[in-house]
């Protein structure tokens, strides 16, 4: 099994992105054991979602999870945003995702630490020229993050994915680097 890689600590206003610790559990379990939150992240994020889960995704180091960052405030996490680059001819493109728990819903922290990761990958990954997140349609929230965050609306995706035993819509934001040297 491939490693993950590690993640630098990056600085927003707002909030600290950082590595997952053991530590980060508790809070993690706390804030991801929402139905609300569970109802905007893909079909295998558990619900409940338990200490036990909380405790594996903090020590998880499978590069199939890419890079993941913890969004803390006041050093507790309160979510985690994750960028993980696709394979082969289209490693050119990483896919973006972030969540966090209800009670910092509103506050742009999400938006900051969206503008930070990307800033990051455009600095660290040369490769790079597409990010990409895909977004249920109802969750204006999300969608309301990505374009403040400078994403551009790529794509109505209907009926293109499942969610809780329901076919859905999905809605797809990017954001391009502006310039690119290979």
């Amino acid at each position: 099994m491939t490693m993950a890689p590690d993640v630098p600590t990056l600085a927003c206003q707002r909030s600290v992105l950082r590595q997952l610790r053991a530590t980060d559990a508790p809070s993690l379990a706390r804030h991801a054991d929402d139905r609300a939150v569970w109802r905007n992240l893909f079909e295998g994020f558990p619900s409940p979602y338990t200490l036990a889960d909380a405790e594996f995704w903090c020590s998880r180091r499978d590069a199939s999870s890419g890079h993941v960052w913890g969004i803390t405030v006041d050093d507790a996490v309160i979510g985690c945003i994750g960028l993980r680059t696709d394979a082969g001819w289209l490693r050119c493109n990483a896919e973006i995702g972030y969540w966090i728990g209800q009670p910092f819903w509103g506050r742009g922290i999400t938006g900051e630490a969206l503008r930070r990761v990307t800033a990051w990958a455009w600095a660290e990954m040369p490769e790079l020229t597409r990010i990409y997140a895909p977004i249920f349609g109802w969750n204006e929230g999300s969608q309301a993050v990505a374009r403040h965050a400078g994403y551009l609306k790529e794509a109505e995706l209907p009926q293109s994915a499942i969610k809780d035993g329901r076919v859905i819509d999905r809605v797809q934001w990017a954001c391009y680097r502006t310039k690119v040297a290979l």
